[in-house]
Formats: C-alpha cells, sequence, structure tokens
C-alpha cells in the first residue's frame, strides 16, 4: 500500500514553506517517524518525518519547490520488504555517488545527496567523491556541484592561479538568501519605511545586580536547578517601565493605536540562519527562575532549529543583546509592528563618580528606540531612565516602587 508524504502544519501565520533538503533518496528505506526531510519557512525550520515504515518509492518535490500544508510531498511503499538501502541499478554509471546510508546511520554524512543534487550527478556522469561539500555536515549542495563543473571546489585542488590573474567569477560566490533572511530583510526595510524610529541612550551601573547575583547564586540554582542570569532582571524592569510608560506596549493599526494590557516579551537570539525573536509570554507573572528558564529553552530549541512558529508570535516589546557579542554601543531596529525595542551591551569596568569621588563600576550602554509616532521623547527617555534606576536598586522589583 502506498502512503503520502503530506507537508506538515506550519503554524498559525505561515502559509507555505520550502523545501530545503530531502535526507532520504528515492529507493531507500524509512522507520516510521524518521526525520526524512526539512522545510525552511521565514520564521524557522520544520521538519518532515516518515508517516509509515517502508520504501520511499518516490519525491515529488525537489529541493527549493515551494509547498503548502497539506501538499504531497513523496510516497512510500509501506507493503516493500527490507531495511536496508537497496544496492546501485544496472543503469546507475559507474562513477555514480555512493548509496545514501541505512536509516540507522547519521543523515548528516557528506555522501547523502539530496534528488536535486543525485540527478545532477548523475546526469553530468561525475563521481560525488571529487566534489567538495559546503552544506550543513558537509553535504554537497547543488551550488557546489555546479562550481565543480565550472573547474573548482575540488577537495584535493591544485595550487590557484595568482589572485591578480583569476577573473571576478571565480572569486565570488553566489548562495541564494533563505527565505528566513528575506523575510528578516523585508520587515526590517518595512520598519524604516513605515515607522518614525528613533533612539536615545543611557548607561546603568550594574554593581549591585552582580552582587545580588554574587550572593544567591548558589542557592538559585540548588533551589531551582538553573543559573540566575542578566536577563531575567533586564525583563523585570523593562516590564516595571513598561507598565509606567504604556505607549512603548503598543502598537498601531490603521487610525488606532492598541494597547497592550499584557507583557509578552521578544528576547532575540541568534541562531546560524539569522536572527530570531522567541516570546515570552505574560512574563509578568513569571519568576525570576521561570524567565530564565524559558529564556534557556528558547535558546537550545533555535540552535537545534526546533523552534515553531508559535514561538514567536505575538511580542508586544523586545530585549536585544549585542553585548553578547562584544557590542559597546549601537542602535536597534524595531521588531514592527511593535514600537520599542530595549538594546542591552557588553558590561565594561569604568571610572564613575560616585558621591564625588571616582570608582570603578561595571556599566553598561543602554539603547532604546522607539517609534516616534505614538511615543514622544518624554516618555521614550523616561522608560529607559526608570530601566536604569531599577537595575541600580533592583530591590526596587521586591516592593513595587
Amino acid at each position: 500500500m502506498t502512503v503520502k508524504i503530506e507537508a506538515p502544519t506550519m503554524g498559525e501565520s505561515i502559509s507555505e514553506a520550502t523545501v530545503a533538503k530531502w535526507l532520504k533518496a528515492e529507493g531507500e528505506f524509512v522507520q516510521q517517524d524518521e526525520l526524512i526531510a526539512e522545510l525552511e519557512t521565514d520564521k524557522v525550520n520544520l521538519e518532515v518525518n516518515a508517516p509509515q515504515a517502508g520504501k520511499l518509492m518516490k519525491i515529488m518535490t525537489g529541493e527549493g519547490d515551494t509547498v503548502s500544508p497539506g501538499d504531497s510531498m513523496g510516497e512510500i511503499d509501506e507493503s516493500a520488504e527490507g531495511g536496508a538501502a537497496p544496492a546501485a541499478t544496472e543503469e546507475a554509471p559507474s562513477e555514480a555517488p555512493k548509496t545514501a546510508a541505512p536509516a540507522t546511520a547519521a543523515v548528516s554524512l557528506p555522501d547523502d545527496l539530496s534528488p536535486a543534487v543525485r540527478r545532477m550527478v548523475e546526469e553530468n556522469s561525475l563521481n560525488a567523491a571529487d566534489i567538495a561539500g559546503t552544506g550543513k555536515g558537509g553535504r554537497i549542495t547543488k551550488e557546489d556541484v555546479q562550481k565543480f563543473m565550472k573547474g573548482g571546489a575540488v577537495k584535493a585542488p591544485a595550487a590557484a592561479a595568482p589572485a591578480a590573474k583569476q577573473n571576478t567569477a571565480e572569486r565570488e560566490e553566489r548562495v541564494k538568501m533563505s527565505k528566513l533572511r528575506q523575510v528578516i530583510a523585508g520587515r526590517l526595510k518595512t520598519s524604516q519605511n513605515t515607522a518614525a524610529m528613533l533612539t536615545t541612550y543611557n548607561e546603568v551601573d550594574l554593581t549591585k545586580v552582580m552582587e545580588l547575583r554574587k550572593s544567591y547564586q548558589d542557592q538559585f540554582v540548588k533551589k531551582n536547578d538553573i543559573k540566575l542570569g542578566f536577563m531575567s532582571f533586564f525583563t523585570k524592569a523593562a516590564i516595571d517601565a513598561l507598565k509606567a510608560w504604556p505607549a512603548l506596549n503598543a502598537e498601531i493599526d490603521g487610525d488606532e493605536i492598541v494597547y497592550k494590557n499584557y507583557y509578552n516579551m521578544g528576547i532575540a537570539v541568534s541562531t546560524e540562519r539569522g536572527l530570531v525573536v522567541p516570546v515570552i509570554r505574560d512574563a509578568d507573572q513569571m519568576s525570576f527562575a521561570e524567565i530564565e528558564k524559558s529564556i534557556a529553552g528558547f535558546g537550545a530549541k533555535a540552535r537545534d532549529g526546533k523552534l515553531m512558529p508559535d514561538d514567536m508570535a505575538g511580542g508586544t516589546f523586545t530585549i536585544t543583546n549585542g553585548g553578547v557579542f562584544g557590542s559597546m554601543m549601537s542602535m536597534p531596529i524595531l521588531n514592527y509592528p511593535q514600537v520599542g525595542i530595549l538594546g542591552m551591551h557588553s558590561i565594561q569596568q569604568r571610572p564613575v563618580a560616585v558621591d564625588g569621588k571616582v570608582e570603578i563600576r561595571p556599566m553598561m550602554y543602554l539603547a532604546m528606540t522607539y517609534d516616534h509616532r505614538i511615543v514622544d521623547g518624554r516618555e521614550a527617555v523616561s522608560f529607559v531612565k526608570h530601566i536604569k534606576d531599577v537595575l541600580e536598586d533592583p530591590g526596587r522589583l521586591l516592593i513595587g516602587v
């Protein structure tokens, strides 16, 4: 009996995805629920798993094709017997690429070719073993095959000609933008073209925050099984400031301003594919430990490519931390349609004046970009000053002043 492989549900706001790669080839046997393909959306990667065990008889969508939820991507013959990849057919050329690894092996082996790449290799009578793979895990991409056919990108290339004698095409590489990167570019440009963005700056002395972390870190870890970081302090401080200055927790909808009476905090996370912003919902109702666990969980999911579209929906305000990369000062861009974003930066030991004396303190620059269409300068400056005051005296969070 033949079973269809269907494109999975993609989330409330996503209607289509691009086939990023097939991890199994036609003729291979797969196990039920085994990962066989990956899709790329404008927000996250999605996995396609085998609906039944059997032989992958037909792949109907190649890499780069667009699919919608429920579309047929291929067919599995669940009545086929076997469990290992079949031997090469008689029609296969003598220099055909190696058969992909069986289901029990890692799917990221360099010789695990996608259908599109396999066709290119076979149609041009190439030896896949000679082609250098630049994809994830050393996998060969279509661009690698094209470059190889032009005389480059072999695994053991001859000495390159002097740069001065190489033409421009040989010294450049063209890679199609991922759907996520295209969407990021489009949204950032939308922010620039739509919002009246301004940025206000301040600096914060983190002495007391660092003292609190040092004093209670061991007890915090013992009780909650997670470390007390800086992000929970900044998240709590931002929520406190949003309650005092609600225009920063709003958005424009036509000729109306929508004030949000809930606090869904977006925490920007950098991944290999680009910047994503998972959302901590109702963060005002969470403890420090719950916030830290949420951030850690989203970070792990982002690194593993497991974030789902719903994880990044519904944010009302965003915090981004360029300090983890060493940034000392930057201007964050709005996560449209939100009207405020707080930028954290690296902590630097700097001399500051304290009660008429010069002391070395752990200082951080804060940057807050806002939409001047509904947020005035007074509100924006006061908002950042509120965050500064709370962080310099974190006990205020306990008593609500």
